[in-house]
């Protein structure tokens, strides 16, 4: 899964992709920058 890092601003392949639900019930995909660690976070995500 593929999500923008905000602290490297490059789009990224996210490291430990995981599928989450969001408050409002959508979902979303959340993980990590492989190179700087920051998490990350994708709305709709699949």
């Amino acid at each position: 899964m593929e999500a923008y890092c905000m602290k490297c601003k490059q789009k990224r392949e996210m490291k430990n992709a995981a599928e989450v639900t969001m408050k409002n019930g959508k979902p979303a995909m959340s993980g990590s920058c492989p190179v700087c660690s920051t998490k990350m976070f994708k709305i709709g995500g699949k």
